[in-house]
Protein backbone atom coordinates (compact mmCIF):
# COMPACT_ATOMS: atom_id res chain seq x y z
CA UNK A 1 0.00 0.00 0.00
CA UNK A 2 1.35 3.42 -0.98
CA UNK A 3 1.81 6.09 1.66
CA UNK A 4 0.34 9.50 1.01
CA UNK A 5 2.68 11.46 -1.18
CA UNK A 6 4.78 10.64 -4.23
CA UNK A 7 7.07 7.75 -4.92
CA UNK A 8 10.57 8.47 -6.15
CA UNK A 9 9.68 7.43 -9.69
CA UNK A 10 6.98 10.11 -9.85
CA UNK A 11 9.37 13.00 -9.30
CA UNK A 12 12.87 11.95 -10.36
CA UNK A 13 12.65 12.73 -14.07
CA UNK A 14 14.04 15.95 -15.46
CA UNK A 15 16.19 18.51 -13.66
CA UNK A 16 13.67 20.01 -11.25
CA UNK A 17 15.38 18.77 -8.12
CA UNK A 18 17.74 19.98 -5.43
CA UNK A 19 20.52 17.42 -5.94
CA UNK A 20 23.03 19.97 -7.26
CA UNK A 21 22.38 22.18 -4.26
CA UNK A 22 22.73 19.24 -1.86
CA UNK A 23 26.04 18.29 -3.45
CA UNK A 24 27.24 21.86 -3.11
CA UNK A 25 26.29 21.87 0.57
CA UNK A 26 28.05 18.52 1.01
CA UNK A 27 31.24 19.78 -0.66
CA UNK A 28 31.23 22.88 1.53
CA UNK A 29 30.66 20.68 4.58
CA UNK A 30 33.77 18.67 3.72
CA UNK A 31 35.72 21.93 3.73
CA UNK A 32 34.20 22.85 7.10
CA UNK A 33 35.01 19.47 8.61
CA UNK A 34 38.59 19.50 7.33
CA UNK A 35 39.20 22.91 8.91
CA UNK A 36 39.66 21.25 12.31
CA UNK A 37 42.55 18.87 11.49
CA UNK A 38 44.10 21.35 9.05
CA UNK A 39 44.10 24.08 11.72
CA UNK A 40 44.66 22.02 14.87
CA UNK A 41 46.36 18.82 13.74
CA UNK A 42 45.31 15.29 12.85
CA UNK A 43 44.05 14.54 16.36
CA UNK A 44 41.44 17.30 16.31
CA UNK A 45 37.83 16.19 16.79
CA UNK A 46 35.79 17.08 13.73
CA UNK A 47 32.15 18.24 13.86
CA UNK A 48 29.49 15.56 14.50
CA UNK A 49 32.01 12.80 15.28
CA UNK A 50 31.04 12.65 18.95
CA UNK A 51 27.31 12.98 18.35
CA UNK A 52 26.88 10.58 15.42
CA UNK A 53 30.03 8.50 15.43
CA UNK A 54 30.98 9.87 11.98
CA UNK A 55 32.50 13.20 11.07
CA UNK A 56 30.69 15.88 9.11
CA UNK A 57 33.15 15.29 6.28
CA UNK A 58 32.51 11.55 6.17
CA UNK A 59 28.75 11.99 6.15
CA UNK A 60 29.08 14.56 3.39
CA UNK A 61 31.07 12.12 1.28
CA UNK A 62 28.32 9.54 1.86
CA UNK A 63 25.87 12.10 0.48
CA UNK A 64 27.98 12.38 -2.67
CA UNK A 65 28.08 8.63 -3.10
CA UNK A 66 24.34 8.16 -2.54
CA UNK A 67 23.48 10.76 -5.18
CA UNK A 68 26.13 9.37 -7.50
CA UNK A 69 24.74 5.84 -7.22
CA UNK A 70 21.33 7.06 -8.36
CA UNK A 71 22.52 9.38 -11.14
CA UNK A 72 25.21 7.09 -12.54
CA UNK A 73 22.73 4.22 -12.81
CA UNK A 74 20.27 6.52 -14.56
CA UNK A 75 23.02 7.75 -16.86
CA UNK A 76 23.95 4.20 -17.80
CA UNK A 77 20.40 3.49 -18.90
CA UNK A 78 20.15 6.68 -20.93
CA UNK A 79 23.44 6.58 -22.80
CA UNK A 80 23.12 4.87 -26.18
CA UNK A 81 26.41 2.97 -25.84
CA UNK A 82 28.69 1.81 -23.05
CA UNK A 83 31.60 3.59 -24.69
CA UNK A 84 29.78 6.92 -24.51
CA UNK A 85 28.86 6.30 -20.89
CA UNK A 86 32.49 5.58 -20.00
CA UNK A 87 33.62 8.68 -21.88
CA UNK A 88 31.10 10.77 -19.94
CA UNK A 89 32.40 9.43 -16.64
CA UNK A 90 36.03 10.10 -17.59
CA UNK A 91 35.30 13.62 -18.84
CA UNK A 92 33.43 14.44 -15.63
CA UNK A 93 36.35 13.49 -13.38
CA UNK A 94 39.66 13.76 -15.18
CA UNK A 95 39.89 17.18 -16.91
CA UNK A 96 39.20 19.18 -13.73
CA UNK A 97 41.44 16.86 -11.72
CA UNK A 98 44.25 17.30 -14.23
CA UNK A 99 43.99 21.08 -14.01
CA UNK A 100 44.07 21.19 -10.21
CA UNK A 101 47.07 18.84 -10.13
CA UNK A 102 49.00 20.87 -12.69
CA UNK A 103 48.20 24.13 -10.88
CA UNK A 104 49.31 22.55 -7.62
CA UNK A 105 52.66 21.35 -8.85
CA UNK A 106 53.45 24.22 -11.25
CA UNK A 107 52.03 27.24 -9.40
CA UNK A 108 51.29 26.51 -5.76
CA UNK A 109 54.37 24.38 -5.12
CA UNK A 110 56.94 26.86 -6.47
CA UNK A 111 55.28 29.73 -4.56
CA UNK A 112 55.31 28.09 -1.12
CA UNK A 113 58.07 25.46 -1.13
CA UNK A 114 60.81 25.91 1.44
CA UNK A 115 63.34 24.55 -1.06
CA UNK A 116 65.21 26.50 -3.72
CA UNK A 117 63.13 26.49 -6.89
CA UNK A 118 65.71 24.55 -8.91
CA UNK A 119 65.85 21.82 -6.27
CA UNK A 120 62.06 21.67 -6.02
CA UNK A 121 61.70 21.25 -9.78
CA UNK A 122 64.41 18.59 -9.96
CA UNK A 123 63.05 16.35 -7.19
CA UNK A 124 61.43 13.12 -8.42
CA UNK A 125 58.42 13.73 -6.16
CA UNK A 126 57.66 16.89 -8.14
CA UNK A 127 57.76 15.02 -11.43
CA UNK A 128 55.63 12.16 -10.16
CA UNK A 129 52.89 14.24 -8.51
CA UNK A 130 50.59 14.62 -11.50
CA UNK A 131 50.83 11.12 -13.01
CA UNK A 132 50.52 9.36 -9.67
CA UNK A 133 47.46 11.31 -8.66
CA UNK A 134 45.88 10.92 -12.08
CA UNK A 135 46.21 7.17 -11.59
CA UNK A 136 43.84 7.59 -8.60
CA UNK A 137 45.17 4.35 -7.11
CA UNK A 138 48.72 5.45 -6.21
CA UNK A 139 48.16 8.85 -4.69
CA UNK A 140 50.97 11.19 -3.70
CA UNK A 141 49.87 13.71 -1.11
CA UNK A 142 53.05 15.76 -0.65
CA UNK A 143 55.48 17.85 -2.65
CA UNK A 144 59.07 18.68 -1.66
CA UNK A 145 59.21 21.42 0.95
CA UNK A 146 55.49 22.24 0.68
CA UNK A 147 53.40 22.73 3.85
CA UNK A 148 55.85 20.74 5.95
CA UNK A 149 55.70 22.97 9.04
CA UNK A 150 51.92 23.18 9.42
CA UNK A 151 49.55 21.57 11.94
CA UNK A 152 48.57 19.01 9.29
CA UNK A 153 51.97 18.69 7.61
CA UNK A 154 52.74 17.65 4.09
CA UNK A 155 49.33 16.76 2.69
CA UNK A 156 48.35 19.12 -0.09
CA UNK A 157 45.09 17.59 -1.25
CA UNK A 158 43.78 15.12 1.27
CA UNK A 159 40.38 14.83 -0.40
CA UNK A 160 41.53 12.94 -3.48
CA UNK A 161 41.51 9.53 -1.81
CA UNK A 162 37.77 9.01 -2.44
CA UNK A 163 38.00 9.32 -6.23
CA UNK A 164 39.35 5.83 -6.85
CA UNK A 165 36.43 4.36 -4.90
CA UNK A 166 34.03 6.45 -6.96
CA UNK A 167 35.52 4.95 -10.11
CA UNK A 168 35.32 1.43 -8.67
CA UNK A 169 31.64 2.06 -7.95
CA UNK A 170 31.21 3.19 -11.56
CA UNK A 171 32.69 -0.15 -12.55
CA UNK A 172 30.10 -1.85 -10.36
CA UNK A 173 27.30 -0.05 -12.20
CA UNK A 174 28.87 -1.09 -15.51
CA UNK A 175 28.87 -4.76 -14.48
CA UNK A 176 25.35 -4.60 -13.04
CA UNK A 177 24.09 -2.76 -16.11
CA UNK A 178 25.62 -5.20 -18.55
CA UNK A 179 24.11 -8.09 -16.59
CA UNK A 180 20.71 -6.42 -16.76
CA UNK A 181 20.45 -5.77 -13.04
CA UNK A 182 19.27 -2.18 -13.52
CA UNK A 183 16.14 -3.48 -15.24
CA UNK A 184 15.56 -6.83 -13.58
CA UNK A 185 14.56 -6.60 -9.94
CA UNK A 186 15.18 -10.27 -9.22
CA UNK A 187 18.76 -10.11 -10.45
CA UNK A 188 19.31 -6.88 -8.54
CA UNK A 189 18.23 -8.63 -5.34
CA UNK A 190 20.83 -11.35 -5.95
CA UNK A 191 23.55 -8.78 -6.62
CA UNK A 192 22.61 -6.80 -3.50
CA UNK A 193 22.79 -9.99 -1.45
CA UNK A 194 26.30 -10.53 -2.78
CA UNK A 195 27.31 -7.02 -1.78
CA UNK A 196 25.75 -7.47 1.66
CA UNK A 197 27.72 -10.69 2.17
CA UNK A 198 30.98 -8.98 1.15
CA UNK A 199 30.20 -6.01 3.41
CA UNK A 200 29.55 -8.22 6.45
CA UNK A 201 32.62 -10.35 5.73
CA UNK A 202 34.95 -7.36 5.40
CA UNK A 203 33.68 -5.21 8.24
CA UNK A 204 32.25 -7.64 10.77
CA UNK A 205 33.79 -11.09 10.22
CA UNK A 206 37.34 -10.11 9.36
CA UNK A 207 36.95 -6.64 10.84
CA UNK A 208 39.00 -3.50 10.10
CA UNK A 209 41.98 -5.02 11.92
CA UNK A 210 42.36 -7.91 9.46
CA UNK A 211 40.70 -6.69 6.27
CA UNK A 212 42.81 -4.57 3.93
CA UNK A 213 42.23 -0.84 4.59
CA UNK A 214 41.23 -0.29 0.97
CA UNK A 215 38.59 -3.01 1.19
CA UNK A 216 37.22 -1.41 4.36
CA UNK A 217 37.13 2.02 2.70
CA UNK A 218 35.47 0.60 -0.40
CA UNK A 219 32.76 -1.12 1.63
CA UNK A 220 32.03 2.04 3.61
CA UNK A 221 31.77 4.24 0.51
CA UNK A 222 30.06 1.66 -1.68
CA UNK A 223 27.22 1.29 0.83
CA UNK A 224 25.57 4.69 0.12
CA UNK A 225 26.38 4.29 -3.58
CA UNK A 226 24.63 0.91 -3.66
CA UNK A 227 21.66 2.36 -1.78
CA UNK A 228 21.40 5.15 -4.36
CA UNK A 229 21.58 2.61 -7.19
CA UNK A 230 18.91 0.44 -5.55
CA UNK A 231 16.69 3.50 -5.15
CA UNK A 232 16.99 4.06 -8.90
CA UNK A 233 16.13 0.45 -9.75
CA UNK A 234 13.10 0.43 -7.43
CA UNK A 235 12.19 4.08 -7.83
CA UNK A 236 8.59 3.16 -8.67
CA UNK A 237 8.30 1.53 -5.24
CA UNK A 238 10.24 3.97 -3.03
CA UNK A 239 7.77 6.26 -1.24
CA UNK A 240 8.98 9.70 -0.24
CA UNK A 241 7.55 10.45 3.18
CA UNK A 242 8.99 12.25 6.23
CA UNK A 243 7.68 9.49 8.48
CA UNK A 244 9.99 6.97 6.84
CA UNK A 245 12.97 9.24 7.40
CA UNK A 246 11.97 9.66 11.03
CA UNK A 247 11.75 5.90 11.44
CA UNK A 248 15.17 5.34 9.85
CA UNK A 249 16.73 8.06 12.00
CA UNK A 250 15.19 6.53 15.11
CA UNK A 251 16.55 3.12 14.14
CA UNK A 252 20.02 4.61 13.70
CA UNK A 253 19.79 6.24 17.13
CA UNK A 254 18.65 3.02 18.82
CA UNK A 255 21.45 1.06 17.15
CA UNK A 256 24.10 3.62 18.15
CA UNK A 257 26.25 1.17 20.12
CA UNK A 258 25.80 -1.82 17.80
CA UNK A 259 27.59 -2.99 14.63
CA UNK A 260 24.44 -2.18 12.65
CA UNK A 261 24.67 1.54 13.43
CA UNK A 262 26.75 2.43 10.38
CA UNK A 263 24.30 0.75 8.01
CA UNK A 264 21.27 2.32 9.71
CA UNK A 265 22.84 5.79 9.72
CA UNK A 266 23.86 5.52 6.06
CA UNK A 267 20.39 4.32 5.09
CA UNK A 268 18.74 7.20 6.94
CA UNK A 269 21.13 9.73 5.43
CA UNK A 270 20.69 8.36 1.91
CA UNK A 271 16.91 8.30 2.16
CA UNK A 272 16.94 11.85 3.53
CA UNK A 273 18.99 13.01 0.55
CA UNK A 274 16.35 11.84 -1.90
CA UNK A 275 13.44 12.99 0.24
CA UNK A 276 14.86 16.52 0.34
CA UNK A 277 16.37 16.35 -3.13
CA UNK A 278 13.03 15.78 -4.82
CA UNK A 279 10.75 17.79 -2.58
CA UNK A 280 8.83 20.68 -4.19
CA UNK A 281 10.55 24.05 -4.27
CA UNK A 282 10.58 26.04 -7.50
CA UNK A 283 12.59 28.84 -5.90
CA UNK A 284 15.46 26.50 -4.97
CA UNK A 285 15.37 24.97 -8.44
CA UNK A 286 16.84 28.24 -9.67
CA UNK A 287 20.15 27.17 -8.20
CA UNK A 288 20.50 24.67 -11.06
CA UNK A 289 20.92 27.57 -13.47
CA UNK A 290 24.18 28.56 -11.80
CA UNK A 291 26.12 25.41 -12.59
CA UNK A 292 27.53 22.45 -10.70
CA UNK A 293 30.40 23.77 -8.60
CA UNK A 294 30.49 20.91 -6.09
CA UNK A 295 33.30 18.91 -7.69
CA UNK A 296 35.44 22.01 -8.00
CA UNK A 297 34.86 22.86 -4.35
CA UNK A 298 35.78 19.32 -3.39
CA UNK A 299 39.10 19.19 -5.25
CA UNK A 300 40.24 22.77 -4.53
CA UNK A 301 39.22 23.10 -0.89
CA UNK A 302 42.05 21.21 0.79
CA UNK A 303 44.89 23.02 -1.05
CA UNK A 304 43.26 26.38 -0.34
CA UNK A 305 42.85 25.53 3.33
CA UNK A 306 46.49 24.52 3.58
CA UNK A 307 47.52 27.67 1.74
CA UNK A 308 45.63 29.83 4.23
CA UNK A 309 47.45 28.10 7.07
CA UNK A 310 50.74 28.76 5.31
CA UNK A 311 49.94 32.44 4.87
CA UNK A 312 48.16 33.25 8.13
CA UNK A 313 48.91 30.66 10.83
CA UNK A 314 48.25 30.45 13.69
CA UNK A 315 44.67 30.22 12.49
CA UNK A 316 41.71 28.47 14.09
CA UNK A 317 39.10 26.39 12.23
CA UNK A 318 36.62 29.24 11.84
CA UNK A 319 39.29 31.57 10.53
CA UNK A 320 40.45 28.88 8.12
CA UNK A 321 36.91 28.46 6.81
CA UNK A 322 36.39 32.20 6.46
CA UNK A 323 39.55 32.63 4.39
CA UNK A 324 39.56 29.41 2.37
CA UNK A 325 35.90 29.22 1.39
CA UNK A 326 35.76 32.34 -0.84
CA UNK A 327 38.98 31.37 -2.64
CA UNK A 328 37.70 27.82 -3.10
CA UNK A 329 34.36 29.01 -4.47
CA UNK A 330 36.09 31.29 -6.96
CA UNK A 331 38.30 28.46 -8.23
CA UNK A 332 35.34 26.07 -8.37
CA UNK A 333 33.36 28.52 -10.48
CA UNK A 334 36.28 28.99 -12.87
CA UNK A 335 36.76 25.23 -13.03
CA UNK A 336 33.10 24.74 -13.98
CA UNK A 337 33.03 27.46 -16.62
CA UNK A 338 36.43 26.84 -18.21
CA UNK A 339 37.03 23.11 -17.69
CA UNK A 340 34.14 20.95 -16.49
CA UNK A 341 31.27 22.37 -18.53
CA UNK A 342 33.23 22.37 -21.82
CA UNK A 343 34.37 18.79 -21.13
CA UNK A 344 30.79 17.64 -20.55
CA UNK A 345 29.70 19.46 -23.69
CA UNK A 346 31.96 17.18 -25.71
CA UNK A 347 29.91 14.21 -24.60
CA UNK A 348 26.57 15.95 -25.07
CA UNK A 349 27.43 17.00 -28.62
CA UNK A 350 28.53 13.51 -29.54
CA UNK A 351 25.80 11.65 -27.65
CA UNK A 352 22.12 12.32 -28.27
CA UNK A 353 20.00 11.72 -25.22
CA UNK A 354 17.62 8.79 -25.54
CA UNK A 355 14.33 8.45 -23.71
CA UNK A 356 14.18 6.00 -20.86
CA UNK A 357 12.60 2.71 -21.97
CA UNK A 358 9.46 1.53 -20.29
CA UNK A 359 9.97 -1.20 -17.75
CA UNK A 360 8.29 -2.96 -14.90
CA UNK A 361 9.94 -3.04 -11.51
Amino acid sequence: MRLNGPVLGDVCEGRNNHLNLIRMIAATSVLVSHAWPISLGSGAIQPLSTLLGETLGTLSVYVFFAISGFLIARSFERQPTVRRWMAARALRLLPALTVVLVLTVAVLGPLVTALPLAEYLARPETLSYVPRNLSLAFLQYDLPGVFEDQPYPGAINGSLWTLVYEVVCYGGVLVVGLLGGLRRSGLMIVLLAGFAAAYVLALHVLGPERAHPRIVALCNLALPFVIGTAFYVWRARVPLHPGILLGLALAAALLRETPAHAVALTAALSYGVFLVGFMPGAFLHRYNRLGDYSYGVYIYAFPMQQLMMHLFQPLGPLGNIALALPATLALAMLSWVWVEKPALALVRRATPRVPEPARSV
